[in-house]
């Protein structure tokens, strides 16, 4: 393949259908079903996958016998179209609000902590100033909200700290560390302790994140920190829904953020256990990408919540 200019999506007469036909085949991974969803024929769809190999002097999907695969130049291209496909989404959206008098369009990601206490009041504090901004949230993981702004999915995300990688245009104001908390039913054996070790817990059942999870590395430092042997016995599970209902039914204790316990936890079924030192899982913050600028509204949802966690600290403003 040779070197491709700066303008060569001009040059090879590269079109939207092309990129609506790349999304398609990541998503479907058939010709048939792929161009079935776009309202195209499979030889007019195999023509245009074609034709564009052709002006490109590479194949970008692999056929196989129960249909296509993309290759390291076709992740690419579909990477690379999602996120045009998505700006040109939201530029339509904001068009329409604009005639229609509303307030715009904000997509945001954020971990569960964040959500529980900073993104309601910074909701809050919006819909006051902008009562018909359309906003969409969606919770989740640092590493999924991380894909989901890189393919254009958000407009920022409230995540862990990224891992960088070379070449990522990131960047990344940090927020809070998220303080970490034990949680126990009210009727737990330890519940009534005005202090409680981690050699007082290991008997018990332990819920906690799958071992991959960000919370449950954290907990596996702290007793390795304290030369604590781990519980026996543990139940894996990444929702903290049902982390609470099996600690409601039985003698268990899980790991949840503090914010979120507070939030969750009715005093009359559940206890925080007065557990220390104070420990913390890696900080969260805003995570943005460098050169996308923010829409208006986005834009003001970001100003907002600066403000609040600058009051928070009783400063100015973020660092970054």
């Amino acid at each position: 393949m040779r070197d491709l200019p700066a303008d060569w999506f001009l040059r090879i007469r590269l079109k939207l259908r092309h990129m609506q036909l790349f999304v398609a085949l990541d998503e479907h991974r058939n010709i048939n079903r792929a161009a079935a969803s776009l309202n195209m024929s499979q030889p007019a769809a195999s023509k245009l996958l074609s034709d564009l190999e052709h002006l490109l002097g590479v194949s970008v999907f692999e056929r196989q016998s129960r249909g296509v695969r993309p290759n390291w130049y076709g992740e690419i291209l579909i990477r690379h179209s999602r996120t045009v496909l998505a700006e040109l989404s939201q530029a339509g959206e904001e068009l329409s609000a604009l005639h229609h008098g509303r307030g715009g369009t904000v997509s945001l990601g954020t971990v569960m902590p964040a959500a529980v206490d900073l993104l309601t009041e910074a909701m809050e504090a919006v819909q006051r100033e902008r009562p018909n901004l359309k906003v969409s949230i969606e919770v989740n993981v640092s590493p999924r909200l991380m894909e989901g702004l890189r393919a254009g999915t958000f407009d920022f995300v409230l995540a862990r700290a990224p891992e960088v990688e070379t070449g990522d245009a990131l960047t990344y104001e940090e927020i809070s560390e998220e303080p970490l908390c034990f949680v126990c039913r009210r009727h737990h054996p330890l519940a009534e302790r005005n202090i409680v070790t981690l050699e007082d817990m290991a008997p018990y059942v332990w819920v906690l994140q799958p071992p991959t999870g960000l919370l449950r590395q954290r907990v596996e430092r702290l007793l390795l920190e304290s030369a604590v042997t781990p519980p026996r016995d543990i139940v894996d599970t990444q929702s903290i829904l049902v982390s609470l209902a099996l600690v409601e039914k039985m003698d268990a204790i899980t790991v949840i953020s503090r914010p979120v316990a507070e939030w969750l936890c009715d005093p009359q079924r559940f206890t925080i256990l007065p557990f220390e030192p104070r420990f913390t899982v890696k900080p969260f913050g805003i995570v943005c990408l460098r050169d996308r600028p923010l829409s208006p509204g986005a834009a003001a949802m970001k100003t907002t919540i600066h403000d609040i966690v600058a009051r928070q600290r009783g400063t100015a403003g973020l660092e970054g």
